[in-house]
This record gives structure tokens, sequence and C-alpha cells, in this order.
């Protein structure tokens, strides 16, 4: 079995593990993700969100130090095995060691609670990511489950991206809704990524990319994270094989170097077959080289491709 080394650019593991009082470090019935299962998938480079839930909204910053918290006592508490990474050249020097190298993002800006200088402070932490918003309105801008009353980034907002390039971190514009979508698009000046969304045009959910930003995406050296959430993938019969429309619409459209993986492994209630945990990445793999991608296309979607952009972007 050809079994690339995968990238994976979202789970929400540490929302689970406070909801779930389990551990990371021992393979568990619940859930799709722990350190026995990542081994057994070949997952190498992995982000780990700190989730700003609705219902923390108020307390989005305590909420947040919380889970950042669990991802140093719990993700972390092996060294030998898993290892911060804040840049490439950690990603590298970890992985080379045979050792899982674990990032830290926040998923929902309201952590930032209006001030530029947490973000700093969490640059600090060790934080390389943020998706600026969850579904709803933060001070950052508003998401996609707004509807059509959805705006685009505030001038807040604005000053994050412009922050987030100048710090060396990744801008992900997955959740947010399409005006802020191309607001980033005008303010960044490094490429961005949408760490788990997958294809509007092959399932429209309004959580989907539709074409003009995969384009966008594409053209100008960002990723999209195809994720495995059933609704995202088909919303009558999620399966391997309909996900694998989603990467067929883009490469052939746009090409694979813009393809990754962003699981969204315990963020979702139910699994799409075949992608149900972090054992699958090997057979994810191995379908594709059988359905035509070549071995080069291949580790460049489980996760060269991350790397480039990686590369570039952090710091």
């Amino acid at each position: 079995m050809y079994t690339p080394w995968i990238v994976d650019g979202h789970c929400d593991t540490l929302t689970a593990m406070a909801k779930e009082n389990r551990t990371f470090s021992e393979r568990s019935a619940r859930g799709q993700l722990d350190l026995p299962r990542m081994r057994s998938g070949d997952i190498m480079v992995q982000f780990f969100a700190a989730f700003i839930a609705p219902r923390y909204k108020d307390m989005a910053l305590k909420r947040c130090l919380q889970l950042i918290d669990i991802f140093y006592a719990e993700i972390l508490q092996d060294q030998s095995s898993v290892e911060l990474a804040l840049n490439a050249e950690d990603i590298h020097r970890v992985t080379g060691a045979g050792k899982i190298a674990a990032l830290l993002s926040i998923e929902g800006g309201e952590a930032l609670a209006g001030d530029i200088a947490l973000l700093r402070t969490f640059y600090r932490l060790g934080v390389r990511s943020i998706t600026l918003t969850w579904n709803g309105r933060n001070e950052l801008g508003d998401g996609v489950g707004e509807d059509f009353a959805a705006g685009g980034l505030s001038l807040f907002g604005r000053s994050v991206v412009q922050a987030m390039n100048d710090l060396g971190m990744l801008i992900d514009v997955a959740h947010l809704a399409p005006r802020g979508f191309w607001d980033v698009a005008e303010t960044s000046s490094k490429p961005f990524a949408a760490t788990h969304a997958n294809c509007r045009a092959v399932c429209d959910h309004p959580r989907n990319l539709d074409d003009d930003q995969i384009e966008y995406l594409a053209r100008n050296g960002g990723i999209v994270g195809l994720t495995f959430v059933p609704e995202f993938v088909d919303q009558h019969n999620p399966s391997l094989s309909a996900f694998i429309k989603h990467i067929d619409h883009i490469a052939s459209r746009f090409g694979t170097h813009c393809i990754g993986l962003g699981s969204d492994f315990d963020g979702m209630d139910k699994v799409t077959p075949g992608l149900h945990d972090a054992t699958c990445g090997p057979y994810l793999a191995e379908a594709l080289i059988s359905h035509g991608y070549s071995h080069e296309q291949v580790a460049g979607i489980m996760g060269g491709n991350w790397l480039r952009l990686l590369t570039v972007v952090l710091k």
C-alpha cells in the first residue's frame, strides 16, 4: 500500500478531550483522533484547533486559554512522540526524528476580544493559525451562518489579517462569509487557506467554496483543505468515492497543487464511510492511486501541498 505521510489542516480534538474527558495518548473508542490512530494512519503533521463554540462567546478568551492548556498538557505530554512545531523548519526537524509535528490554531477570532495585542500574545503561546470566524459574527467579520445579510471583514478584521501576515501566521477562511473571503484576498499579502471546506459545485452547502474562491486560492498559492464532514461531502450519500469527486473537480479545473486535507476529526457527530477516523489516510492514498492520480500528485494532496504553503507563510 502506498503510504505518503499526511498533513491534516484541522481537527477539534482539544474540544472533544475537554468534553469527553479522554486522553490523547491512549486509543479511544470515542471520537476519531488520538495518538495511536494517528500513528496507524501516517499523520505526521496535525493542526489542533482551540474552537470557540458559540456558547463560550462571552468568555472566549478564557475558553481559548483552557483549550491551549489542554494542548500543552495532553498533546505535548509525550515529547518522544509529539512535539510543537512553529514553522516549516520545525516541521522538518520533528518529522525527521520520527515524531508527529503538532501545530496550534484557534477557530474563532472572538478569542482576540477585539484587541490586536492578544494576537501577539497568542503567537507567543505558539498559535500559528486562526480561523477568522466560525459561522456567526464576531469582531473580525461575518461567518457563513449570517446568510444573505453577511458582510465582509471589519476594520479590525483587516488589521488582524495584516498583523498575521507580519507575524507569520496562517490565515484560515473556513466558515468565513464570501464577502469576507474576498476582503481577505484584497488585504492579505500572503497566501491563505480554507483549512476545512469542500467544493460547492459538487455539494451545494454554504460551508463549501465556490469555483471563484477555489480558483483564487489555486492561482495565489493557497490551499483548500478538503474535509471529511459528511454533509459537506454529499448531503445524501457521503462516501469515499463522493469525497474523491471533490478532488476530481478541483484537479480538472485548477490542478492538484492547491488541494490538501482538513479532516475536522472530532468536530463531527457522524462520519463519512471510509473516512471515519485518523487511520484512514493510507486507504485514501491508495484509492487516489487506483483512481488514476500519480504518486507525485497524491503525495502533494496528502501533505506536500500543505508543506509548501506553510514554508511560505509561517515564521
